[in-house]
C-alpha cells in the first residue's frame, strides 16, 4: 500500500519494508493524559526524573521517525542501511528510557520509604541510615545512567543528518534539543541526590562522570546546530 506520510514523501507503509515500529512493553504503556496528570498531581512520583526521560524518549521516537521516512525514500543501498542502523538503536533507546522512568519513580519511592524508617534506638538510626544513603545512590545512579543514554541519542542525531534529507532536518534538531533538556534534567536530580548523600567517593565518581556527559554533550549539541543551521 502507498501512503503520503507526514513530510509528503511518497512511501510504502512501514510494514511493507519491515521497518515496522515496536510497541512498547505493556507495563509501561499509560495515555499520555493520564501520565500527565500524574506529572501535576500532589505526588512525589512521578517527578522531575521520570518527565526527563519521557522528553527523551520522545526524542528517540523523533529520530526513528526521521531514519524510517529516510529508509523508506533511500536514493541507494547505502543511505538505506545508515537509515535503518540508526532505526535500530533509536528504538532501543527509546524503550531504555520509559523503562529507565520506571526506576527513577521506584528509587525515589524507596528514598521516601527509608526516610520513614523508625529511628527510637540507635540500632534503628543506624539501620535508618544505611537505607537512606544506599536509596540515595540508586536514586543518583537512575538519572546518571539516563544522561549517559541521551549523549547516545545526540551521537545518533548527528550522524542522522548525513542520512537525511533537508525536510526533515527540523526534526532531527528538536530530537537534539530533547536530548540536551533530558540531560541537563537528570543532572538537576543527580546532583540534588548528593546534597544528601555521605558517601563522598562514590559522590566523587558520579560527579566526574555527570560532568563528563554534560561536556560530550555540550559538544555534540553546539556541532548539531551548527550543522543544521548550515543546511
Amino acid at each position: 500500500m502507498r501512503l503520503l506520510n507526514k513530510r509528503g514523501f511518497s512511501a510504502q507503509s512501514s510494514s511493507s519494508q519491515g521497518l515496522q515500529v515496536p510497541s512498547d512493553n505493556k507495563r509501561f504503556m499509560e495515555t499520555l493524559d493520564k501520565y500527565l496528570s500524574k506529572l501535576a498531581s500532589s505526588s512525589a512520583t512521578p517527578g522531575g526524573g521520570s518527565a526527563a526521560m519521557f522528553v527523551a524518549s520522545a526524542g528517540a521516537a523523533l529520530l526513528a521517525m526521521v531514519c524510517r521516512i529516510t529508509a523508506q525514500n533511500a536514493k541507494s543501498k547505502d543511505q538505506k542501511k545508515a537509515a535503518e542502523r540508526i532505526i535500530k538503536q533509536a528504538d532501543a533507546l527509546r524503550k531504555k528510557f520509559l523503562a529507565a522512568r520506571s526506576l527513577d519513580e521506584k528509587a525515589y519511592q524507596a528514598v521516601v520509604k527509608a526516610q520513614k524508617l523508625p529511628k527510637r534506638t540507635d540500632g534503628e538510626t543506624a539501620a535508618r541510615a544505611k537505607a537512606l544513603q544506599n536509596a540515595l545512590r540508586r536514586a543518583a545512579d537512575a538519572p546518571l545512567n539516563a544522561a549517559a543514554d541521551a549523549v547516545t541519542l545526540l551521537d545518533l542525531t548527528e550522524q542522522a543528518i548525513e542520512v537525511s534529507t533537508r525536510a526533515l532536518r527540523s526534526d532531527l534538531g528538536c530530537a537534539a534539543e530533547f536530548a540536551g533538556a533530558a540531560l541537563a534534567a537528570c543532572a538537576y536530580n543527580v546532583r540534588i541526590n548528593h546534597k544528601y548523600m555521605r558517601d563522598h567517593a562514590t559522590i566523587a565518581l558520579q560527579a566526574a562522570r555527570l560532568t563528563e556527559l554534560e561536556q560530550r554533550a555540550a559538544l555534540l549539541i553546539q556541532k548539531i546546530r551548527l550543522r543544521l543551521a548550515a543546511t
